[in-house]
């Protein structure tokens, strides 16, 4: 099992993401990849029959997969929940300065008090300030749609998921603002939305509430997709907002348009997934073209908040505690030690990506990034404009092949040719087989 996820697969997608993302970001995907499918899988498996039972499936959480899961999991909540401290510590000292500052400039444009007139607000802010505040959505509409919604949850959600209780949807509406207005205000300062993070705590919270016999598994499911969608949508309101700030463009138009957006999503991204389904038997199966690695850790991390840690594997548990804490250490020594130095220091979220998901994706991205760098040295000008284009090129070309493929796979039509590489050994026991 150690060894399949070690290869190239000539994934266009991947290399142009490669050629996007920061060098660091591809390196901790590689360093990830080594250290879990490289070395810690391999040991673990040789403790086959004495860790976990050795006639276990593939699959099973109780065997190998359950140690990938849960301690890319362990990696992933310690990195989050550090970046969640930190950037909950921005956003309190951030309102402080806020409140107690009287600097003018430093007034937030809310409501309809405008900021006080000063020569040191550019003629400029001043214009976008007016522009923008001209026209204003209503808090009451607001709070009317807010409540609108919760109501229209409540009472339908439970139809769709009967585990998912219309008090716990509740529950989630009226503590939804404040962690929206964490995540909004902490995204505008540091560049970064935690809303997965408040969607586990949803998962945790709601999954041990309901209980394993009462569909805890599903009900921490379904409300980390209510918490994460309020959260989430806070933040890129936001962002659309300043963006609108910016350009003077009026708010109540890009609200309209985030609406028939969203609408326009509520039937065509049904309809993709029906395509999807009908097209790709196979879909979500570990291994398949669309594998759906993040529905396996958010179904994981549900079991894990009803039935606790007697669904761990042996000595998974200790093994979670490590990565946990390594995680926290490394994001800690990466703030203290300076951006200088940091540049070098793998990130743990990225590091915790392969754990799961294997190691073949992190290759192709390294190889992007290798192009990058090598266009780089022979011609840095170029590389810098040319590159995001090459690299969307490649990411929308092969993007684009996905609607033909999908009609073509529902009409019942095959590949003439296939390719495919295997590790030296099965390669020698297909040679074997061929031969007889």
């Amino acid at each position: 099992m150690s060894t399949i996820w070690f290869y190239f697969d000539f994934s266009a997608t991947f290399v142009g993401v490669g050629m996007i993302c920061p060098h660091l970001i591809n390196i901790s995907l590689l360093v990830g990849g080594i250290l879990s499918w490289g070395i810690m899988w391999p040991l673990i498996q040789d403790k086959k029959g004495h860790w976990y039972p050795a006639d276990l499936s593939p699959s099973s959480l109780n065997g190998l997969k359950g140690y990938s899961l849960f301690i890319g999991i362990a990696m992933i909540l310690g990195d989050g929940l550090y970046n969640f401290t930190k950037v909950l510590g921005h956003t309190l000292f951030g309102l402080y300065c806020k409140l107690t500052t009287k600097d003018p400039r430093s007034v937030l444009p809310v409501g309809t008090c405008s900021p006080t007139p000063n020569s040191s607000i550019s003629y400029d802010d001043q214009r976008r300030t007016q522009l923008f505040l001209k026209d204003e959505i209503p808090t009451c509409f607001a709070v009317v749609g807010y409540v609108g919604i919760a109501i229209i949850s409540s009472a339908t959600l439970p139809h769709i998921f009967p585990p998912l209780k219309w008090y716990y949807i509740v529950v989630i509406y009226l503590c939804a603002p404040t962690l929206a207005f964490c995540n909004a205000y902490g995204c505008g300062l540091t560049d970064w939305s935690l809303a997965p993070t408040y969607g586990t705590l949803a998962t945790f919270t709601i999954g041990a509430w309901a209980g394993s016999s009462h569909g805890g598994v599903l009900a921490g499911l379904a409300a980390c997709g209510v918490m994460l969608n309020i959260v989430s949508t806070a933040s890129d309101l936001m962002q659309d907002f300043k963006t609108g700030y910016m350009t003077m463009a009026s708010p109540r138009s890009m609200f309209v348009s985030q609406v028939i957006g969203t609408a326009m999503g509520c039937v065509i991204s049904p309809c993709v997934f029906w395509l999807f389904v009908k097209a790709f038997h196979d879909l979500g199966v570990p291994g398949s073209a669309y594998p759906g690695p993040y529905a396996a850790v958010a179904r994981n991390m549900s079991i894990l908040g009803v039935e606790g840690f007697s669904a761990l594997p042996k000595h998974c548990l200790t093994l979670c505690y490590v990565f946990f804490i390594g995680a926290v250490v490394i994001n800690a020594i990466r703030d203290a030690v300076g951006k200088d130095i940091a540049k070098y220091i793998p990130i743990p979220m990225a590091m915790a990506i392969p754990f799961y998901l294997g190691s073949y994706f992190a290759i192709d991205m390294c190889l992007g990034s290798l192009i990058l760098f090598i266009w780089g040295k022979i011609d840095k000008a170029k590389a810098d404009a040319f590159g995001p284009a090459v690299a969307s090129g490649l990411i929308c070309g092969e993007g684009i092949w996905t609607l033909p493929s999908s009609i073509l796979a529902l009409a019942g039509v095959q590949p003439p040719i296939c390719m495919k590489f295997l590790a030296r050994k099965t390669n020698a026991k297909v040679d074997a087989f061929l031969g007889s």
